[in-house]
């Protein structure tokens, strides 16, 4: 059986949810682990609690996968009495390592946005605040074929070639180059005052443009020719497939009652159950969701036109004033409100699913415990 290192697991998940597209307030990735042990067995969760954490010593996990950062304001100790000390503590004790990913998952292709989108039906589906790609180069060289290897190596290790979870890409075709040495030159073929043709390949990677200085000098240092040819083209941007939140189709017009009704079907069972904001009889086909705390984005949806906007912690002034435009406009979007540890969960099957498919030997689970902090509702008795 293969042996899967957590540096491994740990890079294909950095593949999915890039590290560099997180919130510059965001702390994500590897909080506690050993990047040279094992990994045979992950649990999947939202939140990183005690209970949680001893959930994972009893199913024997190696690695807890966390949507919310453990760590994310800062702790200037590590204090059994405190409960992210303890935590961290009973994780390192028993050699658990821990992996967060926010809001690089959030956006990503795949994530959290997408997973609940996909959960209540939504078809058609694209970001609410789309997130521009970076920018792309296409370098093209010209390179002896016994040279192939070594080129193509120095630009992969400089940040050329990657796309997708693959790396080292590149297409060489071949051709027939011409130059003559002039007084001066030290050429690596021919000689000074000669006109020369030589078999050569066309090579061309694909790079961040944020790496072309590093990519262009690795070329330099790497190509046998005393003066290389190369240029680079800056490639379009390609439509953004990450971004905030999702918008996408129902398959058929609902009632409001009723898509509130297909939600809580949707998403695991709290307390607050779902709440929904507007007129009951209302149809809605067009729908906004954001997994988390979305009132940040009520004029996002409004503005994309949708028939209801999906999202968790709305507060109670921007709620009401963003529904009483809808008394003076039924056009306006009806909003539902939903836990916001139930929105995030969704993710976690889909996660279980992907390192599952990615990993051989490696068992998947994903935590079950509520992690929302309430555990009751109560109503006036009439």
């Amino acid at each position: 059986m293969t042996v899967t290192s957590l540096g491994a697991v740990v890079s294909t998940l950095e593949s999915w949810y890039p590290p560099a597209t997180a919130e510059s307030w965001d702390r994500v990735g590897l909080v506690v682990g050993d990047r040279s042990r094992p990994v045979t067995r992950i649990l999947c969760t939202v939140d990183v609690t005690l209970s949680v954490v001893e959930q994972a010593i009893a199913v024997g996990a190696d690695l807890v996968v966390a949507h919310h950062p453990l760590l994310l304001r800062g702790i200037h100790g590590v204090d059994a009495d405190d409960p992210k000390g303890a935590m961290v503590l009973r994780l390192a004790e028993h050699r658990i390592g821990l992996w967060a990913g926010h809001t690089n998952a959030d956006i990503a292709p795949g994530g959290v946005g997408e997973a609940l989108a996909d959960a209540l039906g939504l078809h058609d589906q694209r970001p609410m605040v789309p997130r521009p790609a970076p920018g792309l180069d296409n370098l093209v060289t010209f390179v002896p074929p016994e040279h192939l290897d070594r080129v193509v190596s120095a630009l992969s290790a400089a940040g050329a070639g990657r796309v997708g979870a693959y790396d080292s890409c590149h297409f060489a075709a071949p051709g027939t180059g011409s130059f003559r040495p002039l007084a001066g030159a030290t050429p690596f073929i021919g000689s000074v005052g000669q006109v020369e043709h030589v078999e050569e390949l066309r090579v061309e990677m694909v790079l961040p443009r944020s790496r072309r200085a590093a990519v262009v000098a690795a070329l330099l240092a790497a190509h046998p020719y005393e003066t290389p040819a190369w240029h680079i083209v800056e490639t379009a941007p390609a439509p953004a497939a990450s971004g905030l939140g999702r918008v996408g189709e129902l398959a058929e017009e609902l009632t409001l009652a009723r898509f509130g009704q297909r939600i809580a079907d949707a998403i695991p069972a709290t307390a607050g159950g779902v709440r929904i904001g507007g007129d009951p009889q209302r149809t809605i086909r067009r729908v906004a969701v954001l997994a988390g705390a979305g009132d940040s984005l009520l004029e996002d949806a409004r503005a994309l036109g949708v028939d209801c906007y999906v999202t968790s912690d709305l507060r109670h002034h921007p709620a009401g004033e963003f529904l009483e435009r809808a008394r003076l406009d039924p056009r306006q979007p009806a909003l539902v409100d939903i836990s916001h540890w139930a929105a995030e969960w969704t993710w976690l099957p889909v996660l279980a699913d992907r390192l599952t498919a990615a990993f051989d030997g490696i068992g998947v689970e994903v935590s079950t415990i509520v992690t929302d902090p309430w555990s009751a509702t109560y109503h006036r008795r009439s």
